[in-house]
């Protein structure tokens, strides 16, 4: 890593002394590149994605007439990507049109509890253990189509925001050669044998879901914004007409994100604060950490944890009906140039971020749970832990983390980042979270 900060900074200080004014990019551009990226999560990653931005005569550029983003990748740690992306503004006047087909198969995906501080984090659990056994660790197979559709409300900045979504997951124990049946005993195991989840949820589901509300924009660009506003409330549910496992539910999101400029052209402070909450009916399990978006950043929006939320912290640790969280950083372009034909901005963006879990998930059954004796889990270090250990009803709080990024942007849209993050806490990650992926989250 030390390697390619220093490739980096070379680049900038070769090319920013004779910065060029930028050129409005025109035609079809692409951005392929080798999948190759790291996340203390999921592991290396490896395969073949690009993103394809129609500009058309460069007249709206920064703006895009049509983007498309393809995958396909896998992961060291037995995951796959596959996923395709559509959005544009302008191929229809008045509407924008955005619409993902993705498959997300995950042999072994972390699950961490509900309720936050009130499930404990062992971190010599958080591994396969020498006697075969992956406590934290599950199966979960998504596909998912997802639509979206978006008008303007007159001559306003606000505007209107409707889409569908179908979700296909299937749930189970984890799939790994290191495991072993005899002693592989899972978090995810004693939830359902407990009816923390019940047997019908214990497969996953499927799920036609829909959303619909309001947005205000105000920004200058969607993509890398230095100044504006954009505010999106929108609900979405599902009446569980598929699967019918009793699972209808309603949500409310709220995405308030703020652009200020400090240094015209160079510095910008971005804040993003966020609520996402069960309103009405029980949602499944397997639906917690879906968070859903209007625009799509991220191929998969999940939380709260890691690379989409509070960044640092491990994956999905933080699950319940409803929680709050919020992102602060400064975002330094440090460098802009011309170089192969595009315009190119190198990017720090020094972070900040907080969440809590603000409505219980299924409290009444877990501290049920709390009262069993039984032996459940040994670690590597001859260990054990009971079931009551991983409920121990403690009072939700603030979970905080920070840490710093790097961002490769060319022609303002095609942005690959390299972030690190800590967790202020030790029971929510005890590492450095580090994660290559594409886009600021925000």
């Amino acid at each position: 890593m030390k390697k390619l900060l220093s490739v980096v900074l070379l680049l900038a200080a070769l090319y920013n002394a004779s910065a060029q004014e930028e050129i409005a990019k025109t035609g079809i551009n692409f951005g392929p590149l080798p999948a190759v990226g790291y996340s203390s999560d999921l592991g290396w990653h490896y395969g073949a994605l690009t993103d394809i931005y129609q500009y058309g005569d460069g007249s709206q550029y920064p703006d895009y007439v049509w983007k498309m983003n393809v995958e396909a990748s896998w992961y060291s740690k037995g995951n796959s990507t596959y996923h395709t992306f559509f959005d544009s503004k302008y191929l229809i006047p008045g509407l924008r049109v955005s619409a993902a087909i993705s498959y997300f198969g995950n042999k072994t995906t972390n699950f961490y509890g509900f309720n936050g501080a009130s499930s404990k984090y062992v971190p010599q659990l958080n591994m396969i253990t020498s006697n075969g056994q992956g406590f934290y660790l599950m199966k979960r197979n998504i596909f998912r189509i997802q639509t979206c559709f978006q008008g303007a409300l007159g001559d306003s900045h606000w505007g209107w925001a409707g889409g569908l979504t179908y979700w296909d997951i299937r749930t189970g124990h984890a799939v790994n050669k290191g495991l072993t049946a005899a002693n592989d005993v899972s978090l995810y195991d004693i939830y359902v044998n407990h009816d923390v989840i019940p047997a019908l949820e214990r497969d996953g589901g499927k799920h036609l879901e829909a959303k619909v509300g309001v947005v205000y924009d105000t920004r200058d660009h969607e993509n890398n914004p230095s100044r504006g506003t954009n505010l999106e409330v929108y609900m979405f549910g599902s009446p569980d007409i598929i699967s019918k496992h009793d699972n209808n539910y309603l949500k409310l999101a709220v995405h308030f994100k703020q652009f200020f400029t400090l240094v015209p052209d160079r510095l910008v402070f971005g804040g993003h604060l966020a609520f996402q909450g069960l309103i009405a009916g029980n949602a499944p399990y397997y639906m917690l950490q879906s968070i859903q978006s209007i625009n799509m950043k991220q191929i998969n929006t999940e939380g709260l944890g890691s690379t989409c939320t509070v960044r640092g912290t491990i994956a999905n640790r933080l699950q319940g009906n409803s929680y709050a969280w919020s992102n602060f950083e400064l975002r330094w372009s440090f460098a802009k140039f011309r170089w192969i034909n595009q315009n190119w901005t190198l990017a720090t963006n020094p972070f900040f971020d907080a969440g809590m879990i603000v409505k219980p998930y299924r409290q009444q059954q877990l501290e049920s749970l709390s009262r069993d004796l039984n032996i459940v889990a040994a670690d590597n270090d001859g260990g054990y832990y009971l079931a009551r250990d991983f409920y121990t009803g403690n009072a939700e709080k603030l979970h905080m983390s920070a840490g710093i990024g790097l961002h490769v942007i060319m022609n303002q849209n095609f942005n690959i980042n390299f972030e690190f993050g800590k967790c202020f806490d030790p029971n929510d990650g005890t590492g450095l979270g580090i994660n290559i992926g594409l886009n600021y989250i925000f």
